[in-house]
């Protein structure tokens, strides 16, 4: 059982480009299946449709919300359909199976004011920490970039002048993400600093290099200059992190007029019905849209000739 586990992870880093998180969790979850399995001396890839069954059930009797049974039975519908593909089993018993759906959490996102406060507050910090700390905001900010796109973000992405960035998202699809003035001369301040620190060093492979083992800023070390900034700021560390900073891009954007088509792009949204999620966040850009377009919306406009309108 355990080759087949790591075959099928296998197969979802090379043909589907799938995360290094995404495959930590598909392994945590098919492993608590296949000890639950051992249990009840079935061969996890033998398991029958109520086997399965039984292990959702049980799952929800641990207490586990309807999200992490979602994410589990994905994993094993995932894992089941690879065993069919490769003939170890010649059918899918999680075809039929269900689990609750969850609810859907809006994400929680900073007021355009608090942004101006975690920039000013990055701003007054000193030396080349403080302008990292400034050129990374900035760059969350302007772009919605993941954590780990952001971390990873190679130099070679960011030359002078650069108005838009290259970025490999999920699944190493690639996008291209427009860069405001602003965040193009904060990253520009930071690298002018690191060089000078440099001296007659070449240039690091990442845009915010570290003595970490991947070369790069770490999330963790990410999180805690956001929270530092936070602190500095007066604003509650528990409200403020790269993700929030990713929401607050895109509801900020779709407040001052973006569609959901040229978000979702920057986003890097495979399907535009996860970032319709911010149209519940900023409803208000919603009522201003209907006020200014519908022709029926302000005092005084009358319905065209003929009782033709909106169906």
């Amino acid at each position: 059982m355990h080759r087949r586990i790591e075959a099928f992870l296998e197969m979802m880093a090379a043909e589907r480009g799938a995360a290094r998180n995404t495959l930590l969790a598909y392994a945590a979850d098919l492993a608590d299946f296949a000890a639950f399995c051992a249990a009840a001396g079935v061969a996890p890839d033998r398991a029958e449709t109520g086997t399965l069954r039984a292990y959702l059930g049980r799952l929800y009797a641990q207490g586990l919300s309807a999200r992490t049974a979602a994410r589990r039975l994905s994993a094993l519908r995932q894992f089941h359909r690879f065993l069919l593909q490769e003939g170890v089993r010649a059918d899918d018993p999680t075809v039929t199976l269900e689990v609750g759906r969850p609810a859907r959490r809006l994400p929680k996102v900073l007021t355009e004011e608090e942004v101006v406060r975690l920039l000013d507050a990055a701003r007054r910090l000193p030396g080349r920490e403080g302008l990292r700390a400034t050129a990374l905001l900035e760059l969350l900010y302007a772009t919605g970039l993941r954590i780990s796109e952001l971390i990873a973000l190679p130099r070679a992405a960011f030359r002078p002048g650069t108005e838009a960035l290259v970025v490999r998202g999920k699944g190493a699809k690639d996008r291209l993400v427009p860069v405001g003035a602003p965040a193009r001369a904060a990253v520009e301040a930071w690298l002018a600093a690191e060089d000078a620190a440099r001296g007659p060093k070449p240039p690091t492979r990442f845009l915010f290099p570290s003595r970490a083992a991947g070369g790069h800023l770490t999330r963790q070390r990410l999180a805690q200059i956001l929270k530092d900034v936070a602190l500095a700021a007066g604003i509650d560390p528990v409200r403020v992190s790269p993700h929030v900073l990713r929401h607050a891009f895109a509801t900020h954007l779709l407040a001052h007029g973006a569609d959901l088509r040229s978000l979702q792009a920057m986003l890097g949204h495979a399907d535009i019905a996860t970032t319709e999620i911010y149209t519940h966040v900023a409803p208000g850009r919603l009522e201003q849209v209907v006020a200014a377009h519908h022709p029926l919306a302000r005092p005084g406009r009358r319905r065209p000739a003929g009782g033709g309108g909106p169906a």
